[in-house]
């Protein structure tokens, strides 16, 4: 069974793009950006499926070093916990980034800090919080296994797209996952392609599914690609 992420129709109203994804699996990610910004949980109560949110981060950034955008940033993904809350949902987060390379060190406090909170708030609410690794972007963190010790406790959502951007994705299959992002490209660009596109074997990173007993998300660019991926994925 595959999950697929509304970010397949992100330039339509959620309401219709939910009825599309619900006539493939009921199982549904919620890119919380955009046209699908959730400002309650209405438009997610009347649906018999089960979500899961990508919490927003266009405009947050929980490793900022300025203290009030950090705690601004956990505050809005704590929102996003509320809503979540109430239709059982676990919740997906970005770790962060920084400005300049002498910042690291700081950012990765910054970074722990935050994880810290929102997983105080994760068990507040009783939902997952889990925390994605990032594409090859300069400045973000956790781009590769070495930095998993910033997450703590928190659970892990292994993005494959972007685990093959930094040539680390057999590296990242070793470790628990309690998450899954699926979606393909050439190793270059965060294309998001749809799966046997571009140059990921995902042979072994659906023995990893398996292993790790996830349902993962199809996290694809299109609703073409959706369709192509799932019947890709049935080889697998």
């Amino acid at each position: 069974m595959f999950g697929v992420s509304t970010f397949c129709l992100n330039d339509q109203p959620l309401s219709s793009t939910l009825e599309r994804i619900i006539a493939l699996t009921n199982y549904i990610e919620v890119m919380d950006e955009g046209l699908h910004y959730l400002e309650n949980a209405e438009g997610l109560e009347s649906y018999d499926a089960h979500f899961t949110i990508h919490s927003p981060c266009r405009g947050t950034n929980i490793a900022s070093l300025l203290e009030p955008i950090r705690r601004a940033s956990v505050e809005v993904i704590g929102q996003c916990f509320s809503i979540a809350s109430l239709v059982n949902a676990g919740v997906v987060v970005h770790p962060g980034y920084f400005a300049w390379a002498m910042e690291r060190q700081k950012a990765e406090q910054q970074c722990r800090k935050s994880i810290i909170e929102l997983m105080k708030l994760s068990i507040e609410y009783g939902i997952p919080c889990y925390i994605e690794n990032m594409g090859n972007w300069e400045y973000f963190l956790i781009k590769s296994p070495d930095e998993l010790s910033l997450i703590g406790n928190a659970a892990f959502a292994l993005d494959v797209g972007h685990a093959n951007q930094n040539r680390c994705l057999d590296e990242f299959l070793k470790y628990p996952i309690q998450h899954f992002h699926l979606h393909d490209n050439n190793g270059k660009e965060d294309s998001h392609i749809a799966i046997g596109e571009g140059t990921i074997d995902f042979t072994p990173v659906m023995n990893a599914v398996r292993k790790n007993g996830v349902i993962p998300i199809i996290e694809v660019a299109s609703f073409d690609g959706v369709m192509k991926s799932i019947e890709r994925l049935k080889v697998h």
